[in-house]
């Protein structure tokens, strides 16, 4: 299933409307870093790899936009482990 994600800058997250509301990844701007700080997908929605979709989403835009990325959220550090592509977007020094 591909969802449309939306970049809200307003409340700081990139979201989607899917199956029983909206899912969701919030950050925190800490100067060029991207503290992604919590990940939700409604319960309706959940097992067909929307998280996912919305974390490369937040990822993605993090690289066109040269920002570094911590991940807070377990979710978020689980799927960049998944994905050793996002490593380079990790501040100097961190690990997963």
């Amino acid at each position: 299933m591909t969802v449309d994600i939306r970049h809200n800058a307003a409340t700081g997250r990139f979201e989607a409307d899917v199956e029983g509301g909206v899912a969701h990844a919030d950050y925190r701007m800490q100067g060029d870093v991207m503290r992604l700080v919590h990940t939700e997908v409604p319960q309706a929605a959940e097992g067909k790899g929307i998280a996912g979709q919305v974390v490369k989403a937040a990822l993605d835009y993090a690289r066109a936009n040269r920002l570094r990325v911590q991940p807070m959220c377990t979710y978020v550090r689980s799927y960049m482990r998944r994905h050793p592509e996002t490593h380079d977007l990790l501040p100097d020094g961190s690990a997963i």
